[in-house]
């Protein structure tokens, strides 16, 4: 609700996926999104509970697809460059 298309990423990233998600759409301003996809077992840290399915009626797409047809957006894997944090050394702190 009321999220920018980097907050959506930034969503998408901690919850959803299980590898960097980077906003390259270029829209400005803020929406409110909803999209209903399966997940799969690489979503949700592998905890992601599965729906029982009702008769007659058509699961929700994998969460590609529900992208493209529900939002109009595309998710597509590429390799792209992406900000982190390296901790090379660590130490106890010393007494005062």
């Amino acid at each position: 609700m009321n999220a920018t298309m980097t907050d959506f990423t930034s969503l998408m990233q901690m919850m959803v996926l299980d590898r960097p998600v980077v906003n390259q759409t270029g829209i400005a301003g803020r929406y409110d999104l909803h999209v209903t996809f399966t997940p799969d077992l690489s979503m949700f840290n592998g905890r992601a509970l599965k729906a029982p399915s009702e008769d007659g009626v058509e699961p929700a797409p994998d969460l590609y697809d529900a992208m493209e047809r529900q939002l109009g957006l595309k998710l597509t894997q590429q390799k792209a460059p992406v900000d982190v944090v390296v901790i090379d050394h660590v130490e106890k702190p010393s007494p005062n």
